[in-house]
């Protein structure tokens, strides 16, 4: 794969996928527990009813992963540790797949994601409207959202409008008076973006594409009705918690807050007095974010913060452990909660929540999330990829599959750069992608 950087772009983007064509794709997915490198190969695939969306089959081929170093809810704190963690996990993964890697498409969690809405009108004077009036149209939403502290990350058209009467798909060839868009933006600092290619750069590589953590986990653990029919993927990680949410088959909303399991680790290893590495431990085997009777009774051994032989383990209730952990939990489901409902998007979400990331594994996790939303909820894992080794199935890895399929979806997003021309990442073979084509090689 290749890299398109439209001029005046901070922002590095992806070239089409060839439908036709078998792909090696390698991403990294930065986050503040761990640092995954996935190189996969991607090859043409018939059009099914099962994951409908996708146009290759991805066979991974190699896998690195590591502790994360340098970086803090997303953000990194030291360059030089996180360098190395980058470059020990692709090592890993080029080992594995015999290859060598050049660049990368990285995830971005941090940055403060925005998610805004920019609607344009042109005029069509009761005229049909013609693909020339769909780039109109679509640079005039763009450049609405043209911010020099922040970078376009996705860039999506929602549905257009013909003289107020919405939810149109492809206005092309149809009569009206006024002709509209609604197009989904989601923007991150740019100076967040900077520092990741920075990070990247370093370790002699280059990023090939940018993409939100919540879009990839969203991609990965979602099946095709919940798409379609809108849904909430809320992707729990160790430093930050992200939420996407999905309707027609499109990102149309997304969100981030910086708690995450790591922020329950260290809760309890405040309130048991102990090393957060033996906080990490008891919150794996024995935190719960739902206590039960024998609670009480069940006593767990913390041992102490200094090292001195004279000092024993502390024996304390297992319900002790249930109350802090249940704390940090439901503070940050509510949080999620009040998110979405302030975003106007709690409609269309209906009853229907997935929860991904590493720490959506807590024991008691879904049920306490389902008093909280008061919705379905289950536990999201990556689907529909081939050669995950089995440690690499679960929730934790949705993000790093997610990127590998993110470049089958990337034809639908519109972006125009700073000159004042569209570019779009149009690559397959529906009508967006025609339209796309047909922009680019007229104008």
């Amino acid at each position: 794969m290749s890299i398109f950087r439209p001029a005046g772009s901070a922002t590095p983007r992806l070239k089409p996928l060839n439908s036709k064509r078998a792909h090696t794709v390698s991403v990294l997915d930065i986050g503040s527990t761990k640092v995954v490198c996935m190189i996969a190969r991607l090859t043409p695939r018939e059009a099914t009813e099962v994951l409908p969306g996708r146009t290759h089959k991805i066979e991974i081929i190699g896998i690195g992963h590591q502790r994360s170093r340098g970086i803090k809810s997303g953000v990194i704190s030291d360059l030089d540790a996180l360098e190395g963690v980058i470059r020990n996990a692709v090592d890993a993964a080029e080992r594995q797949a015999k290859l060598t890697v050049d660049s990368l498409i990285v995830n971005v969690s941090a940055g403060r994601l925005q998610s805004d809405i920019y609607t344009a009108t042109i005029d069509l004077g009761g005229q049909e409207v013609d693909q020339e009036d769909v780039r109109r149209v679509l640079v005039a939403a763009c450049h609405q959202s043209q911010r020099h502290d922040r970078a376009v990350l996705h860039s999506l058209p929602t549905g257009f409008s013909l003289d107020g009467e919405r939810g149109i798909a492809d206005p092309v060839s149809m009569f009206g008076d006024t002709l509209g868009v609604d197009m989904h933006v989601l923007t991150a600092e740019r100076t967040a973006i900077k520092n990741i290619e920075l990070c990247v750069n370093r370790a002699h590589l280059t990023v090939e594409g940018v993409v939100a953590t919540p879009y990839a986990s969203g991609l990965a653990a979602l099946v095709e009705d919940e798409l379609e029919l809108g849904c909430a993927a809320i992707d729990m990680g160790g430093g930050a918690t992200t939420i996407s949410v999905f309707a027609e088959g499109k990102l149309v909303h997304a969100d981030a807050i910086g708690l995450g399991g790591h922020h329950v680790t260290t809760d309890l290893a405040r309130g048991l007095s102990t090393r957060i590495e033996e906080a990490e431990r008891i919150k794996v085997m024995h935190g719960s974010a739902l206590s039960n009777s024998t609670d009480d009774r069940e006593l767990v051994s913390v041992p102490p913060i200094s090292e001195e032989d004279h000092e024993q383990p502390s024996q304390v209730p297992k319900a002790l452990i249930s109350k802090i952990v249940r704390a940090r939990v439901e503070e940050t489901l509510e949080m999620i909660r009040d998110r979405i409902r302030s975003s106007g998007f709690s409609p269309i979400v209906g009853k229907r929540v997935v929860l991904t990331g590493g720490a959506s594994q807590l024991t008691g996790l879904p049920e306490l999330a389902r008093q909280i939303f008061a919705r379905n909820v289950r536990i999201g894992r990556p689907m529909g990829v081939k050669g995950l080794p089995a440690a690499a199935k679960g929730p934790a890895f949705s993000t790093a599959v997610g990127l590998l399929i993110y470049p089958q979806f990337a034809d639908i997003e519109i972006h125009a750069a700073e000159h004042g021309l569209l570019s779009s990442l149009a690559g397959g073979n529906g009508r967006i992608a025609r339209m796309g084509h047909w922009l680019k090689s007229s104008f």
